[in-house]
């Protein structure tokens, strides 16, 4: 159950990228948001159904505007292995970096959410 709790937190930062409802109901399309960086090298590396070149740029995008370049670079190991994810999540009562780390990640995943889910 953990595992799949901490699969879902790296799964919404995946799968969240989009422009948003409100610019297509005004009869324009939405901006795209597109980044390149390591978030978007590691998501298109994992190779998932929903991974696409325009979501993993989306949800690049997002992080360089809510992650620091050092929470991208540790926030890349994760894709591959979420449950080192989960094993951060868990021990942030005596780790301060884990705390912060675990809450600047958590609100990413939340953003990229909002933000990439229609592309």
């Amino acid at each position: 159950m953990v595992r799949i709790s901490v699969a879902l937190v790296a799964l919404l930062a995946l799968v969240a990228c989009g422009g948003g409802r409100s610019a297509g109901q005004r009869g324009y399309a939405p901006a795209v948001q597109f980044a390149s960086g390591p978030i978007q090298k590691a998501c298109q590396a994992q190779g998932r159904k929903a991974a696409s070149r325009a979501r993993c740029g989306c949800v690049q995008a997002v992080a360089n505007r809510e992650l620091s370049a050092s929470d991208q670079r540790r926030g890349v190991k994760y894709f591959k292995n979420p449950h080192a994810l989960q094993q951060v999540r868990q021990n942030q009562d005596n780790n301060a970096s884990n705390r912060r780390f675990w809450a600047a990640w958590k609100a990413y995943g939340q953003r990229a959410a909002q933000v990439c889910s229609g592309v």
